[in-house]
């Protein structure tokens, strides 16, 4: 072992672990990323690739002003990731809405929007439009649609290419990825550091680890003294064939892919480890797009998927280090594209213990014991 620059090994590899790990790595520091196996709960092979600010932390300042940093870093970390990865993630930021159908739904996420601008400041701004204002803007749009809210901010990237790239820059940065290694347990070693126990029965030791592995952290979290309070949600996904003509908006719901298909989501469901499609959602998703815009009505459906999120008990990030064992932390949230830019930069300060290390008490998990206390 190299004890100058000892290896840290970052446990998952989606587009948590590989951020984390990038992050680590332009700090100077040595990372191997361990991979699980294919058949694992991978929230990054099946999200929607928002990059997203309305709504965000509307109720709890902390998640607002985290989300609005990662907003204003990503131009800077896609131009970083093509560096690093010859890749471009197809980065659109150039605004999105929210639609609604239901005029008291509206008026109720402007007024979410209202709180989040106090927290914020002029860090955020908003727009809410009538549904004759966006008829008149945008041609196409339904008449179901009562109105919208808009985000100069808000945009999005190619999701799989987002993935792809990471894993690419990690290894360019002078990172290990190892794919299909799952980690069976991680515990404290005699002595100090750790052992990791993988599934092929190989035993690795760390001076430090971090656990990025989403929905199989709990199993891994609690021999180091976490909680890890997580479960999974489903949503389900809709993507059209390829249409020449690009749609003339973007909302957290439906968005166009750069290779020009129309994908369609936004449910949430609790169903437990059970990612499967059901035909119910689908044709919700798919009303959903023609009533708010009309033109998709002939368009051919060629692909649909569920896939998990990883949520906390109240939706916002972890980042906790363990007050057990010194040098093992927990990393977790549903947000992983939006905050990917600080995940690979100050989040290595934070896991340094860097005088240049954001404060993350926030988004301890100690909140969830105080919480359920009170």
């Amino acid at each position: 072992m190299n004890r100058t620059n000892p290896e840290i090994p970052v446990v998952g590899g989606g587009v948590v672990g590989l951020s984390v790990a990038l992050g680590l790595l332009l700090a100077g520091r040595r990372v191997h990323v361990l991979d699980g196996a294919d058949n694992d709960a991978r929230a990054s092979q099946g999200n929607f690739g928002l990059v997203w600010g309305q709504g965000k932390g509307w109720n709890y300042a902390p998640y607002a002003k985290w989300t609005s940093d990662a907003l204003a870093a990503w131009p800077a970390f896609a131009r970083k990731l093509v560096d690093l990865s010859g890749i471009d993630v197809a980065l659109n930021q150039s605004g999105g809405f929210e639609f609604f159908t239901d005029a008291a739904e509206m008026e109720e996420f402007a007024a979410m929007l209202a709180q989040q601008q106090r927290h914020l400041g002029n860090r955020f701004s908003d727009e809410i439009i009538s549904g004759d204002d966006l008829r008149a803007q945008m041609p196409g749009i339904g008449g179901g649609v009562v109105g919208a809210s808009f985000s100069q901010m808000d945009g999005h990237v190619n999701p799989l290419r987002f993935l792809r790239a990471l894993r690419v820059a990690v290894g360019a940065a002078g990172g290990r990825v190892t794919m299909d290694a799952p980690v069976a347990r991680v515990a404290p070693a005699t002595g100090g550091g750790f052992d990791l126990a993988m599934a092929n029965g190989q035993i690795a030791r760390a001076e430090k680890v971090v656990l990025c592995a989403g929905l199989g952290a709990t199993a891994l979290a609690a021999d180091l003294g976490f909680s890890a309070r997580v479960a999974p949600q489903r949503g389900e996904l809709l993507i059209t064939e390829k249409l020449h003509d690009r749609l003339p908006f973007l909302s957290s719901t439906i968005r166009q892919v750069d290779e020009g298909g129309v994908q369609t989501g936004g449910t949430k469901a609790d169903a437990g480890l059970d990612d499967s499609e059901t035909l119910d959602v689908m044709a919700g998703l798919a009303r959903h797009a023609v009533t708010v815009y009309p033109p998709l009505a002939d368009v051919r459906v060629v692909r649909a998927w569920g896939a998990l999120r990883v949520m906390s008990p109240d939706g916002y990030p972890v980042y906790a280090h363990s007050s057990l064992y010194p040098g093992a932390y927990l990393v977790t949230c549903h947000s992983g594209v939006t905050l990917a830019p600080l995940h690979a930069s100050v989040l290595a300060d934070w896991i340094e213990g860097t005088s240049a290390a954001p404060d993350l008490e926030a988004f301890d998990e100690n909140r969830f014991a105080i919480s359920t206390a009170a």
